[in-house]
């Protein structure tokens, strides 16, 4: 079984590399990439990417492993182009992971701050920002008690290029509502969720998991937005859980 793992953003693929590296010794084929503008992945021809230029990114990818089918999993903004991949490319999917994430399209005044963000990342770089969020990324403890899960976090948004960022915050503005879409997932579906999400809180997730047939909702205690890396065993678990599970039908 391949998994295609989607980081979030202001992120790379090494956002996944603890579960990517439990998948792996678990003998599931893991694809992890870098999504365009981000990590080592080349920067937007544009100043938008769309959320369906990333799902048409992912679709090229697979086929690059000669890839027909993967379970399709995604993280915050990963977990949105999730949702879009599967409303583009339902036959390719055969499971689905939404962590920390929400169907919900933005509102005007969300749409209003992404632009406003997107502008200042062009006109300021990261370093701000990356300050700013870092304890909304995971939580404030963990910032403190996991020094280097706090550093990981910090180097892949310092690592961003601007621009990328800046584009696929335009792109998520204009971004449909998938509530609709998630009623006609029609394959396994793991919905997870840090309990201490300041982003996508948990009402969000059961929003979620409630508009798709066959789901799963975990919730992970002591986590903020990024669950897998503040607690990775219980992320770890919760996935091969979950697969074997998908595998079975």
């Amino acid at each position: 079984m391949t998994v295609l793992l989607v980081h979030g953003h202001p992120f790379d693929h090494t956002l996944w590399d603890p579960q990517a590296a439990a998948l792996r010794a678990a003998g599931y084929h893991v694809i992890a990439p870098d999504l365009r503008g981000y990590g080592a992945a080349p920067p937007p021809d544009g100043d938008v990417t769309l959320l369906s230029d990333f799902a048409a990114d992912l679709a090229a990818e697979l086929d690059r492993h000669g890839v027909d089918r993967a379970v399709v999993g995604g993280v915050s903004m990963g977990g949105q182009i999730t949702m879009e991949f599967h409303r583009l490319f339902p036959e390719r999917v055969a499971g689905l992971i939404l962590a920390d994430t929400s169907p919900v399209a933005d509102d005007e005044a969300g749409r209003r701050l992404r632009h406003a963000t997107a502008d200042r990342l062009l006109a300021e770089g990261m370093t701000g920002y990356a300050g700013e969020v870092l304890d909304r990324m995971i939580t404030p403890y963990h910032v403190i008690e996991k020094p280097a899960v706090a550093a990981h976090v910090r180097r892949m948004m310092l690592g961003t290029a601007p621009k990328g960022a800046a584009a696929a915050l335009r792109g998520r503005a204009a971004r449909p509502d998938y509530r609709a879409g998630l009623a006609t997932v029609r394959v396994p579906t793991l919905v997870l969720v840090g309990a201490e999400d300041a982003y996508t809180p948990l009402d969000q997730a059961e929003l979620t998991a409630s508009l798709v047939a066959d789901s799963e909702l975990v919730v992970v205690d002591r986590a903020g937005h990024l669950p897998g890396l503040e607690q990775p065993e219980v992320v770890n678990e919760a996935l091969l859980r979950f697969l074997a599970r998908a595998g079975a039908r």
